[in-house]
């Protein structure tokens, strides 16, 4: 039998002996969503940090403003309660996101990101793993509502939770963007409180937006977590203003803010970088 041509390979291709050239871009995801489930409720810190801080800023700013703070009929504990909600939310996704740090540090990334999967399964299973931890996170402060006067009915719990997990999803899509350029933790941290934490502080969640200077509620107006918690206080009938926007409006922008930062999260981990692969 005459060998074949030299420079001419006799292996045949993968997908010609029926295997497939890449794994599932949803099984790559599960994968992913899977292991960031369980990497978080392994550590109970990470769980007691991020339940227990929310906790404690709606018990001590809620009881030490008492009425000082009344807006409308409701307390000020009514008033906050929504961006406890958020600000659980909120620590999950920066305590999610570090490890994307860790994993670049202990070589986990590299498997990752030599594995034929496409970098959107990357992205989107880490992201999807961080926001279902930080739905059920915020999810889980709901049974005290009313003891801060918010009664909520079983009928919008359904909207409660879909508007919980898109500000879970546009907030771990923007600290993953952050986390991937990042190769230290007390960085991610620092990037975290100047990013992140005014987002939350200019929310709406702690104070009102009537009554504030003009820079503060135009940048109140421009920031998209305001929508979320706008939205999630009207969910609760934690009480709105007349200048707050509508419903509808919320549920737009927060979609749009997961989709844009979701877009931006995808894009940076798409591009080659030395590091990612120390």
């Amino acid at each position: 039998m005459a060998s074949p041509p030299q420079g001419i390979s006799t292996v045949a291709p993968a997908a010609a002996v029926g295997r497939p050239a890449s794994p599932s871009l949803w099984l790559s995801v599960f994968t992913l969503w899977q292991r960031e489930i369980q990497g978080f409720y392994r550590q109970r810190s990470r769980v007691i940090g991020s339940l227990s801080t929310p906790l404690l800023f709606w018990f001590v700013l809620g009881s030490g403003f008492g009425s000082s703070l009344q807006t409308s009929n409701e307390t000020y504990a009514q008033f906050f309660f929504p961006g406890a909600v958020t600000l659980a939310v909120l620590f999950t996704s920066i305590f999610a996101n570090i490890s994307i740090i860790e994993d670049r540090r202990e070589g986990f990334l590299l498997s990752v990101l030599v594995a034929p999967a496409p970098r959107l399964a990357l992205a989107l299973g880490k992201i999807l793993g961080a926001t279902t931890i930080g739905a059920f996170q915020g999810l889980l402060l709901l049974p005290p509502a009313p003891l801060a006067g918010v009664a909520l009915s079983p009928g919008a719990f359904p909207a409660v939770f879909a508007m919980v997990l898109l500000m879970a999803f546009g907030l771990t899509a923007l600290g993953f963007y952050f986390a991937w350029r990042l190769d230290s933790v007390q960085g991610f941290h620092s990037i975290m409180n100047v990013v992140l934490m005014p987002m939350w502080l200019l929310s709406g969640g702690v104070f009102p937006v009537d009554g504030s200077s003009g820079w503060i509620r135009w940048a109140m107006t421009v920031n998209p977590l305001t929508y979320g918690v706008t939205g999630l206080r009207r969910l609760l009938g934690a009480g709105v203003s007349a200048s707050d926007p509508s419903m509808a409006v919320c549920w737009a922008v927060t979609a749009g803010f997961g989709i844009a930062a979701l877009a931006f999260a995808w894009r940076q981990a798409a591009r080659p970088a030395a590091r990612n692969l120390s």
